[in-house]
């Protein structure tokens, strides 16, 4: 059913909330038993990550999170998406379960309940298990089954108090970034592994469904985090426009398709390699079993021209140029969420949807009167919260919008050079001083509207 606009803009029950990952904020890499990740080892490859940098410490949040829960109960919120550490919950991805890293997750869900705020737990934020990854990781159909089995273990501790689950956050980046460009971990160069990956995240994703489920009987929650952008033409040329639907394809459809469909993009999976036997029976039941809702990433669009050198020449990415860009480098376009949503509601009909992670990153400095003023972000989120609003208006179900991110934080291999929190943090002192995004922010979800 759509979600209904109350006078201030936003349904009653609205989740209002920000959203942050594991690795990203946790720090505390060995402590109380926690096992090495992809990204524990990867941050170790020389030329990796910029300046040398990890997430060892990163915000320190597995020491800090009392006081990280009270920021967000002063902001107003009801609402935090975070992600579980698999190998702090399973250390070798299988097997013996660390009580110490179940017990750290245990106690936050119970101090957000406390004070008012809803969890919404991400299991996989790509933080695969090390030890996984040196039997195979994604491209060995066995993980999924491993991550079953770590949704189980989860599930059977926190499902009593947990109502909202999701699998996955983006498999189309540990996909693409992880296993074809090799620019995140675990750093793999091999585009003959899209699909396969691709096909046993989604399988990861559609086995731990009725487990997460049942954790809560007909109460539980279970959706799935994508990132998905417009992909438009350069230009109104046929060969253009050919270009940007495939590469739509690979990067939205072949995640959506599945899910929803029940099946790849044909004239997508016709070109990419495939190991004999990929699919087996009934995976593909399997991955589109029926879900609560669906998690939607979004930041930006991507402009695509036909590539040079014949029908077989990869489409090319067209860089932005001008204002309106942020840090990233990425194109500032609100309507392009409205777009989005009312695409997913016309074609894949999701009976919720929440926008899992939204933000910008800016360069941000502490000012002479000793606050963090980012002008630009304010300006992001409300041009964004008005697109949100918008597509309720005509009808998309939407029930909740968690801003990126709670806090600056680690952020991949571009280490600590982007901002993108709320907070900003000192990481020297890991002093969180409120951004005015950040009471922005709070504004709106006092209000449950923009104005």
């Amino acid at each position: 059913m759509p979600a209904t606009a109350t006078t201030a803009g936003f349904p009653a029950n609205f989740a209002w909330g920000t959203a942050t990952a594991a690795y990203q904020i946790e720090g505390a890499a060995r402590a109380d038993g926690k096992g090495e990740s992809i990204w524990d080892r990867f941050t170790r490859v020389p030329g990796a990550i910029h300046q040398g940098e990890t997430g060892d410490v990163a915000c320190d949040h597995y020491h800090r999170w009392r006081a990280d829960v009270e920021l967000m109960a002063e902001l107003g919120l009801n609402a935090y998406r975070f992600s579980i550490s698999w190998p702090r919950v399973v250390p070798m991805g299988r097997g013996a379960v660390n009580t110490a890293g179940l017990d750290f997750y245990d106690a936050l869900v119970d101090a957000l309940l406390e004070r008012g705020i809803a969890p919404y737990v991400t299991l996989y934020h790509w933080d695969l298990p090390q030890a996984l990854e040196d039997r195979g990781g994604w491209r060995n159909r066995d993980t999924a089954l491993a991550f079953a089995e770590y949704a189980g273990v989860v599930a059977h501790r926190l499902g009593d108090r947990v109502r909202h689950w999701i699998t996955l956050n983006e498999p189309q980046v540990a996909v693409y970034l992880g296993h074809v460009t090799g620019e995140m971990a675990p750093g793999v160069r091999d585009l003959s592994l899209w699909a396969p990956v691709a096909h046993h995240l989604l399988l990861a994703h559609g086995v731990a469904v009725p487990i997460l489920r049942a954790a809560r009987a007909a109460d539980a929650q279970v959706g799935i985090t994508l990132n998905l952008a417009p992909f438009e033409p350069a230009s109104a040329s046929e060969d253009d426009r050919n270009a940007a639907r495939f590469v739509d394809g690979l990067f939205n459809r072949w995640f959506l398709d599945p899910i929803f469909r029940g099946g790849y993009p044909p004239e997508v999976f016709a070109l990419l390699a495939q190991p004999a036997g990929m699919v087996q029976a009934d995976d593909m039941a399997t991955i589109a079993a029926p879900l609560d809702f669906l998690g939607v990433n979004y930041y930006t669009r991507f402009m695509i021209r036909a590539g040079v050198g014949g029908e077989h020449a990869l489409p090319v990415l067209v860089p932005e140029t001008g204002p309106g860009l942020t840090e990233m480098g990425w194109f500032v376009y609100p309507t392009g969420l409205y777009d989005l949503l009312l695409r997913l509601r016309d074609e894949y009909a999701p009976p919720r949807m929440f926008i899992t992670e939204n933000g910008a990153a800016y360069p941000d400095l502490i000012a002479a009167d000793g606050a963090v003023h980012d002008p630009e972000r304010v300006a992001y989120l409300r041009t964004h919260f008005a697109q949100a609003q918008r597509a309720i208006a005509d009808g998309v179900p939407l029930h909740g919008y968690f801003v990126w991110s709670l806090m600056d934080n680690f952020e991949w291999a571009l280490g600590y050079s982007k901002r993108f929190g709320i907070y900003y943090v000192d990481y020297q002192t890991q002093q969180r001083i409120l951004k005015d995004s950040g009471r922005y922010l709070s504004e709106v979800a006092g209000r449950n509207g923009t104005h």
